[in-house]
């Protein structure tokens, strides 16, 4: 859920004078957010396993918060030049302390609320136990288990002179196993008088059983000298989550059943105690550096900078238990940390395996503990019988909704074009692609049928490097035209242009976004997509697409506002001219829908706009460096935020007031490092329908009282249901608007569905009442009567009418959801138009009695025409 972090380039040198009252500092702003994360595992009205998830992700967003930002900022605090943040005043080294503070008090709230889904998880059969919790069984299990599939696997290490300390992987789990001083001491001592009483023969034989025994053991079983600390990495090769014997689903961490067996491992030795630790290292690296782009292939280049990447200094040292006062200095002096970045926890260190727990459990205990499966639904406006770029180019602009309306059909789009004779080209920019990619396929087909496919990848995509240079190198496979962005600035913009030569000269149908083109996060993010035939969007992209080529910034566009020269300049005027008509009485506002805001020049022109009465709501997920409802600067400025089941990612802009408020969407966040560096487009809603509707999803989004929570004056938010409302009977009652917009989707594509069907029986029904009454054998096509008994019939275009039967289970969506499948078909037959399912057999029409819509398909079609005109 923390996406596209932001860099170094938010730390500028200001003015001097305080920070105004309405700024606060960024990183902790972003704490705030992971905990309203944190906190998703604390709601009761979350199923078990979701809340477990929650948390998980509240571990991920911390590790790639210390590995982004805390890595920063330590590279920040060693420059010499004196740098302050531009809304708090503070330098790196003070951001560093006030980060290390805060998360020292998240921690324990983080552990109290895994605990507390650990023990209820227990309840109902899903048991995580820890070592201190086994039975003698299932320790008597563990040490097979261990001995078959665990041990053969380990690289144990010990440190020494002879033994320098080891490099730790980024993120990796380490067994530290504590070897006892004093007992390496005794071995010595007793080695010596060994050898000595060996010399002297005859004094020897006096000695008990006992001892000579041990002094045999030590003989054959010798430690090296001066080591005091032994490393055991966790096997990649094992399984996390081993299963135990026991009713329910038992399991315990690969890490404890290795700690179990480190006795054994380190047999020479005595052990004194083990534990588990973690190592997260910087990973803001700096992608110009170091290249001469004449000399070198810059994807070489990335690949280079992403091994350079695993060797960046530690940022934070973890452990699941107090390091002793012997282990703690040795390893803070190794890993070169102080103790402020040291944090010990009982959570598990690495949380991801709390996403394949679902897998081990029965059908019947998943659905208690997991949210309802919802499949991202066809969507209403389009007709899954016709081809879409038949729809696209006749029908007026499509806007989808992810992850309640499927990204199916732009794929199925992207499919006709690659096959479609008179389409000459497709551009597209590519940001972060799904490892397994229907969207990249097509467009690889498209190449390989002698289509010019440009695809723009930006390689620089943080942690999404390597999935990009290996789709960039399949890319040149298929003979696709790759480029790689601009230098100074990433490409962040999702835009894809399909040039066509028709009858009428070209057309252009350009598709535009706010999220990323991965068919994985657009089944959880919350985006819009726009495809339109519009001509001035359609030349814009084609000089976007130019520009991109030859590395050019230009601001040479009719209606697309292109980042870094466009749209902080545009957002600024048209904030002004709301203030303006806010001085003159006239009704005036604002919106903005995005996932952070941090620009200093945006937010103190939004206080201006405050001041002179210009109301404004913001609806902002993550960081929000404004502080709303201060008196005297912000106080007719309202923030919110919605963190729930499905990631608000969405970016939209909203200038005037609601009755005629123009409408623009964006891929760029309200953050200086989307407006000055990097290359964002954002674009106006020109159908009237398409804004109604985007204004509409804003409405139902404010009414949320289940998961929106508001930022104070004093820089907290409210709690969960803090704006739920109570019946009469004393019941809470709370609205999710997620909720709302996934039964919205259900529901409209079922309607769709029942009507597409009442047309087909209407149309049968017509056809049948025109034709007239003759013999069986005249129906017959000729060609059918002189094939042979058995020859498979060709169908005619009349014949091959879908049943409505048949209509039923391939134009819905709901067959996904009856499967008991959280993921929506991409698969190329499911979303190819369905006008190519027929029956097995072709039979007479005069045999086939008219078929009367049912009362319910006259029902919603009723209720449709009745809606459609009070439209």
């Amino acid at each position: 859920m923390a996406n596209d972090n932001p860099t170094s380039s938010d730390q500028v040198i200001p003015a001097a004078g305080n920070p105004a009252p309405y700024l606060q500092n960024r990183e902790l702003s972003w704490l705030d957010f992971n905990e309203r994360v944190l906190e998703q595992g604390a709601d009761e009205s979350v199923p078990l396993l979701q809340r477990l998830n929650f948390i998980s992700i509240f571990w991920s967003n911390l590790q790639e918060f210390f590995m982004v930002r805390v890595g920063s900022l330590t590279d920040l605090s060693l420059v010499k030049k004196h740098i302050v943040d531009s809304k708090s005043n503070m330098t790196p080294s003070e951001q560093l302390r006030a980060i290390y503070l805060r998360c020292h008090e998240l921690y324990p709230a983080y552990e109290r609320t895994f605990e507390q889904v650990r023990l209820l998880l227990n309840k109902v059969g899903v048991t995580h136990v820890r070592p201190d919790e086994l039975t003698d069984e299932q320790r008597s299990y563990l040490a097979e288990y261990a001995e078959a599939n665990v041990t053969p696997f380990l690289s144990p290490q010990i440190i020494n002179a002879r033994h320098p300390f080891p490099h730790l992987e980024n993120g990796a789990l380490y067994i530290v196993v504590r070897l006892d001083e004093e007992a390496d001491n005794a071995q010595d001592q007793a080695k010596s008088e060994h050898k000595k009483k060996g010399k002297k023969g005859k004094k020897s034989k006096g000695k008990p059983a006992k001892e000579s025994t041990k002094n045999a053991s030590l003989s054959q079983n010798v430690g090296a000298e001066g080591t005091m600390l032994g490393l055991i990495p966790l096997p990649r090769q094992c399984a996390r989550v081993v299963k135990l014997p026991g009713d329910g689903f038992s399991f315990i961490l690969l890490e404890h059943v290795v700690e179990m067996v480190a006795e054994q491992v380190f047999s020479m030795y005595t052990v004194k105690h083990t534990n588990v630790i973690c190592v997260t290292r910087n990973a803001d690296i700096d992608a110009t550096e170091s290249t001469d782009e004449n000399d070198e292939d810059y994807r070489e280049h990335m690949k280079r900078i992403l091994k350079k990447r695993a060797r960046l200094a530690p940022v934070r040292l973890e452990s699941e238990r107090e390091l002793s006062d012997t282990l703690e200095p040795l390893l803070l002096d190794r890993l070169n940390l102080k103790k402020h970045p040291m944090f010990t926890t009982s959570v598990p260190l690495d949380l991801s395996f709390t996403w394949d727990l679902a897998s081990h459990l029965s059908e019947k205990q998943c659905a208690a503990l997991v949210y309802p499966p919802f499949t991202p639904q066809w969507p209403a406006c389009l007709d899954r019988k016709r081809p879409i770029m038949d729809q696209v180019t006749t029908g007026g602009d499509v806007l989808l909704s992810y992850p309640y309306e499927s990204m199916d059909p732009f794929v199925q789009l992207l499919r006709e074009a690659s096959r479609d004779p008179h389409v000459i080209s497709i551009k597209i920019t590519l940001y972060r692609l799904a490892s397994q990619s229907h969207l990249a396929e097509a467009l690889i087909d498209a190449a390989e049928n002698g289509k010019e496919v440009t695809a723009l990848f930006e390689l620089r995509a943080r942690f999404d490097e390597s999935n990009n240079i290996e789709w960039s190198q399949r890319f040149e496979q298929a003979g696709c035209n790759v480029i790689y962005g601009f230098r100074d600035y990433k490409v962040h913009s999702k835009i894809c242009c399909i040039t066509r030569q028709t009858d009428d000269g070209i057309q252009h149908i350009t598709q535009l976004g706010t999220g990323n083109y991965n068919e994985k996060t657009a089944k959880l993010y919350t985006d819009l997509s726009l495809i339109t035939t519009s001509p001035t969007i359609g030349r814009d992209a084609t000089e976007f697409f130019r520009n991109m080529a030859l590395e050019n910034v230009s601001d040479n566009y009719d209606v697309l506002w292109v980042a870094p020269l466009q749209v902080k300049p545009l957002i600024l005027k048209n904030i002004d001219h709301q203030i303006e008509l806010a001085r003159r009485g006239e009704p005036c506002g604002l919106f903005f829908k995005t996932n952070s805001v941090t620009d200093k020049e945006i937010i103190d022109k939004i206080a201006e706009a405050s001041q002179a009465g210009v109301k404004t709501v913001m609806l902002v997920r993550g960081i929000s460096c404004l502080v709303p409802g201060v008196e005297g600067y912000t106080e007719n400025v309202r923030v919110v935020s919605i963190v729930g089941r499905m990631l608000e990612h969405s970016r939209i802009y909203g200038f005037g007031p609601r009755t005629n408020m123009k409408i623009y969407l964006a891929s760029a966040d309200l953050m200086t490092r989307n407006m000055d560096k990097r290359v964002e487009i954002a674009w106006p809603v020109l159908d009237e329908k398409l804004r109604d509707r985007i204004l509409s999803y804003i409405d139902v989004s404010l009414s949320d009282t289940a998961k929106l929570r508001e930022l104070l004056p004093n820089r907290r938010y409210t709690p969960l249901g803090f704006f739920a409302q109570v019946s009469p009977e004393g019941k809470t009652i709370r609205f999710d608007s997620q909720a709302h917009f996934m039964d919205e989707a259900r529901l409209k594509a079922r309607m769709s569905t029942e009507v597409e069907v009442e047309r087909e029986v209407e149309k049968r029904e017509a056809v049948a009442a025109a034709e007239p009454e003759t013999p069986v054998a005249a129906t017959v096509p000729a060609a059918a009567a002189a094939a042979p008994a058995g020859a498979a019939t060709p169908a005619t275009s009349e014949a091959a009418t879908v049943l409505p039967e048949a209509t039923s289970t391939t134009s819905g969506a709901a067959p996904a959801d009856a499967a008991g499948t959280s993921e929506p078909a991409l698969e190329p037959d499911a979303i190819e138009p369905a006008e190519k399912a027929t029956t097995t057999a072709i039979l007479p029409r005069v045999e086939q009695p008219p078929h009367k819509p049912s009362l319910l398909v006259r029902a919603l079609a009723a209720a449709i025409r009745f809606s459609n005109r009070r439209k």
